[in-house]
């Protein structure tokens, strides 16, 4: 590609949107991805008791580790949201974005 047809491509204002709609996108799954890890690690540090509490009387499986367990599942399930709406929306938007800049650069 020329680079005409990039900066076709950046002053398109679907570019821009693209750009707003996938960092707010992107920021939002990473500060929940932090707060719970963070969080996580915190509770270790100040609150080993109530990770070491047993889900129920006379049970083996402790909160800590039930925690642990629903992190490590909802981070995948975060992933498998985000690699949808990228293959869908945000693909969708790329696509309109490069058919139009060939166009204008015929």
């Amino acid at each position: 590609m020329s680079s005409a047809m990039y900066e076709s491509m950046r002053v398109n204002p679907k570019f821009q949107e693209l750009v707003e709609k996938r960092g707010r996108f992107a920021w939002t799954l990473a500060a929940i991805v932090l707060v719970l890890f963070y969080g996580f690690v915190l509770m270790v540090a100040y609150g080993p008791a109530v990770l070491g509490r047993p889900l129920s009387e006379g049970g083996m499986l402790t909160v800590g580790v039930a925690f642990e367990l629903f992190l490590f599942i909802f981070f995948w399930v975060l992933s498998f949201i985000y690699v949808r709406r990228a293959n869908g929306e945000f693909d969708n938007l790329t696509q309109e974005i490069i058919k139009q800049a060939r166009k204008d650069n015929k």
